[in-house]
């Protein structure tokens, strides 16, 4: 492999964003939703966590909605160096895996650089995402705020990929210093 040439490998973690505000009639529009003071103060703690794991990343990929673009910027303040963050309709509730697939081929590509790339989503999604990318049918359940590593091939990012962890919230809180 050229220097140039980049990683092959790619480093995929999947965010289920913090926990939010109830829906009801606060909140009519769903995507409307944000992070309740304790789901904030909880994945503050949990990024410390990841950050005392040595995590870095290039890329934040989030979807639109309000509760896990807020829970995407504080994984971004959280870590450093800061990573970028775009935000993506394949990433909305109810999207299909395949358009996710193809987002990050299209944000990750080689020229760019980003081997590191975090995907801020929901559930079922995040867990029928990480099962396609595992070879595996059903779907990974997702606590809010939970993080799954999955380490992929650059050049098939569809998978099958490699489970390197997965973590619950109450452990990420309980490995920051």
């Amino acid at each position: 492999m050229s220097p140039a040439a980049g990683p092959t490998s790619l480093e995929l973690y999947l965010v289920r964003h913090a926990v939010a505000a109830e829906r009801g009639p606060d909140y009519p529009d769903d995507a409307e939703r944000p992070l309740t003071d304790e789901g904030v103060e909880r994945f503050r703690r949990a990024v410390a966590g990841l950050r005392d794991l040595g995590v870095q990343l290039d890329l934040v990929l989030s979807s639109p909605y309000v509760r896990a673009r807020e829970t995407a910027e504080l994984l971004c303040v959280g870590l450093k160096p800061r990573p970028k963050l775009i935000v993506v309709e394949a990433l909305a509730a109810g999207e299909k895996p395949a358009d996710v697939i193809a987002a990050v081929a299209r944000h990750s590509a080689a020229g760019r650089g980003a081997s590191r790339v975090a995907l801020v989503g929901h559930e079922p999604d995040l867990g029928e995402l990480a099962a396609r990318l595992l070879g595996a049918k059903g779907r990974v359940e997702f606590k809010k705020g939970a993080v799954c590593r999955i380490d992929v091939d650059r050049a098939m990012p569809a998978g099958p990929g490699t489970l390197r962890w997965l973590l619950t919230p109450r452990v990420l809180r309980g490995l920051a210093p």
